[in-house]
């Protein structure tokens, strides 16, 4: 098969174990970041399958009406920058798979990374030495603090385990499943939303982005949290609606944010990139070379299995039905 990848910024792809999966198709890594529908089209006009880089690039009717010869789409998650029924309607498979078993640990590093970051204030103590000065405040320790997961699946089981090593109490909010999981393990739950925003030192957000999740947390939320709390969002920036979170800190609560996502990627000029008491970082939360070979050998596997003619699990398999 002629399979096309897009956005692979560092051309790591090739450098991994899971490359291999592919031996023997042809393949072409695309290291830039393009969005202009000609030049997309005619990249792709020969491809048999298009390989996505999460949601760097839309995949609209636009462009897919202009691609005969594709036949698959494969990659990993959720996936609101596809076009899912212009696809169906020009018979391309869309395979967009959960990932496996194994939680994403790559994010939940990052997670409590940034939490430390912004209790100990890391970023601006770094700067401000760079800049010649020598200890410009004083942070605060995990210890005793009270960490709120909101959203208990894999990943912030994860980080409530990295919590209570560092000495925190973790409360958990979210819906009922996650409510169930954190008492399972033996983790406290809030006794009510006013209660889990207004009682935490530091809010973590672990919900997937759906549209039922879409603005989930509100401006009531931020304006209950502790005049000294932060806010850490390495899931998606649509959990909170547009501009709340800017107007929120500018109101003084919460004291900081750490975040990881923004309403539009790639950006650098992002207002919460350039506020003072932001601690951001550009989507890298699942960037490391172990998490991109767990993802990405199951998108190749699906590749895979599609040229041998096996079954394989696709978003609109009427499509296959026709076929």
């Amino acid at each position: 098969m002629k399979i096309a990848i897009l956005d692979d910024w560092f051309d790591t792809l090739r450098t991994l174990p899971c490359f291999t999966k592919l031996r023997g198709h042809d393949v072409t890594v695309h290291t830039d970041h393009v969005e202009e529908i000609d030049i997309l089209a005619e990249r792709l006009k020969d491809s048999d399958a298009l390989v996505l880089f999460r949601e760097r690039t839309p995949v609209t009717a636009a462009l897919v009406d202009r691609l005969p010869a594709l036949r698959l789409i494969s990659q990993r998650g959720v996936h609101p920058h596809i076009d899912v029924e212009a696809c169906t309607r020009n018979g391309i498979l869309l395979c967009s798979k959960k990932g496996p078993g194994a939680p994403n640990i790559a994010a939940a590093e990052h997670t409590f990374a940034l939490i430390l970051n912004a209790l100990r204030n890391i970023p601006a103590e770094i700067a401000a030495l760079k800049a010649g000065a020598w200890q410009t405040g004083v942070g605060r320790t995990a210890n005793g603090k009270r960490l709120g997961i909101y959203g208990y699946g894999k990943i912030g089981r994860i980080v409530a385990g990295y919590a209570r090593a560092f000495g925190m109490e973790v409360v958990v909010w979210g819906r009922e499943g996650s409510q169930e999981a954190a008492r399972a393990d033996g983790i406290g739950v809030a006794e009510s939303r006013e209660a889990f925003f207004a009682g935490c030192d530091v809010v973590s957000l672990h919900v997937r982005l759906i549209p039922e999740t879409r603005g989930i947390v509100t401006a009531d939320d931020l304006a209950a949290m502790k005049p000294d709390a932060i806010l850490v969002n390495t899931s998606r920036s649509g959990l909170i609606a547009p501009g709340i979170l800017l107007a929120a800190l500018e109101q003084g609560r919460p004291d900081m944010a750490a975040i990881d996502v923004f309403d539009e990627e790639p950006t650098t000029t992002d207002p919460l990139i350039h506020h003072p008491r932001v601690i951001a970082t550009p989507h890298i939360g699942y960037v490391t070379r172990e998490e991109l070979d767990l993802q990405f050998g199951d998108i190749f596997d699906q590749i895979t299995a599609y040229a041998a003619g096996e079954p394989i699990h696709t978003v609109n398999p009427e499509v296959r039905k026709r076929r």
